[in-house]
């Protein structure tokens, strides 16, 4: 059965109109139709968003908070079907999508509890001179319109986190869905509607990078929030021009593995985090780097982890690595391995692919400027490399152009304290690996990695502008 996911724009589902399906890339059938955005799409969101933004912000923040409530009980109650769903068009394995559900419940509780906690402050500007007789205060205000474009690897819990702190704030959002995800997408957006959100709050266009692109343009959006590659992200921040962004860009993670480290417990961790959602994640572990006098020791460890992993149709329960996104994107994650290996890596399991199906691969000792090493992985892919001396492999993680998040396995609480200060990361997890995120946590990256913090509290403020109330006479400071 092929599920449809129309648009919402103006107020009303579309399902008419030009269309692309959705391959699954494990099915390598069609699992989903979309109702792509044809001319003037565009242009209709921005003036219906901007024209009803003042009713959205109208609501109380109580009011906010209570839809958004609903919601985090609905993606419980929804959760079985929508990982299915995300199986279907994306090929991640159920138990990783009902993770992901879980996640989706948290982050609209959270956004409901920072919705609660809006306000403002009253401001001491009575301790100088000209501001005697002055009585100031402050507020957040919400930005107006929001648009939130939304990345294929976790479509419903990073749109949870922009379209729910969005609708926390009291904005209009414009969703722009991942065309590898659009009914997913649409779920998403039709719980937070059946939670009990005005039709006002919420559009939904489906397409490629140009509808993308006029959405930024449009000069109604306020704020703009975007996950996905750096290459993109500056192509966002081209077509926003002077509009407030929120980036989380790609990511190159590096994992630590120290001398005292217990090995076993770090191979299991980067074993299972190395290659949930084959890998395609910003955070996932991509680059570990080992003592080397535990090396060997750990490279045995992990592939004997990796290997044990079971690989297969992502609808079987059992299944903990499904297929990528395609298989190109397959295709090139292999190509990279083969290219180290050929320059003196060793790959030590996994290395071959059926379809979309990347069989997990360790990379063992590749070439410092190798790709799986500079570059984004971004698939079912580790490497595992040798170190020195500390204070090197800190420079050496330094060299990568991006800098999302860190794992570091120790317990020695001199270098965990100099990796959080030396490690040009936005993020840092101790005795864990890189891929590990709390969603009421602050997330985000510095140099090609984006800026902003992505988590409720912080997306509120990015969502909302602070207006401040001068009143003169009467002071509650007093006048003299």
């Amino acid at each position: 059965m092929v599920v449809q996911a129309p648009a919402l724009i103006a107020g009303t589902w579309i399902g008419d109109g030009p269309a692309a399906e959705r391959v699954g890339p494990y099915t390598r059938a069609v699992v989903s139709r979309a109702r792509v955005a044809g001319p003037g799409d565009a242009r209709t969101a921005a003036e219906y968003a901007k024209a009803h933004a003042r009713a959205v912000a109208r609501l109380a923040p109580a009011t906010r908070a209570t839809v958004l409530e609903r919601a985090a009980a609905l993606a419980v109650e929804r959760r079985d079907d929508l990982a299915r769903l995300i199986a279907l068009e994306l090929g991640k394995p159920l138990k990783d999508g009902r993770g992901e559900l879980v996640r989706v419940a948290d982050t609209f509780a959270v956004c409901a509890a920072e919705a609660r906690q809006i306000g403002g402050d009253v401001l001491p500007v009575a301790g100088w001179e000209r501001g005697v007789g002055t009585t100031a205060l402050t507020h957040r205000a919400p930005a107006g319109v929001a648009l939130a474009i939304t990345p294929f690897n976790a479509p419903a819990n990073l749109l949870a986190h922009k379209l729910g702190a969005s609708f926390a704030a009291g904005n209009s959002t414009i969703v722009k869905s991942p065309p590898q995800a659009p009914a997913v997408t649409t779920a998403v957006v039709q719980l937070l509607l059946d939670a009990g959100a005005p039709l006002e709050s919420v559009q939904l266009l489906h397409g490629g990078g140009e509808i993308g692109a006029e959405l930024c343009a449009a000069p109604e959006v306020a704020v703009i929030s975007f996950t996905g590659s750096a290459e993109t992200g500056a192509a966002v921040a081209r077509a926003a021009g002077a509009k407030r962004l929120v980036l989380e860009l790609g990511g190159n993670a590096a994992t630590i593995v120290c001398d005292d480290a217990d090995l076993a417990a770090a191979a299991q961790v980067c074993a299972r985090t190395g290659y949930s959602n084959s890998g395609q994640s910003c955070i996932s572990v991509q680059r570990v780097y080992v003592a080397r006098q535990c090396f060997e020791e750990f490279v045995d460890l992990l592939s004997a982890q990796v290997a044990a992993l079971k690989v297969g149709d992502p609808l079987d329960p059992d299944t903990d690595v499904g297929s990528m996104v395609d298989e190109r994107a397959a295709d090139r994650v292999l190509g990279w391995a083969v290219d180290a290996a050929a320059r003196g890596a060793r790959i030590t399991v996994g290395g071959t692919r059926d379809g979309a199906t990347l069989h997990p691969t360790v990379v063992a000792g590749p070439p410092a400027d190798a790709a799986v090493v500079t570059r984004e992985v971004f698939g079912a892919l580790v490497a595992v490399l040798p170190f020195d001396d500390f204070d090197d492999v800190l420079a050496t993680c330094n060299t990568s152009r991006f800098g999302l998040q860190a794992g570091l396995f120790t317990h020695h609480l001199g270098r965990i304290l100099t990796a959080w200060r030396e490690l040009e990361v936005g993020g840092l997890v101790v005795n864990g690996s890189s891929n590990f995120r709390l969603d009421h946590v602050p997330f985000g990256g510095v140099k090609d990695s984006g800026f902003g913090r992505e988590s409720p509290r912080c997306m509120v403020e990015d969502y909302t502008v602070i207006k401040t109330l001068l009143v003169r006479g009467p002071s509650i400071w007093g006048e003299n």
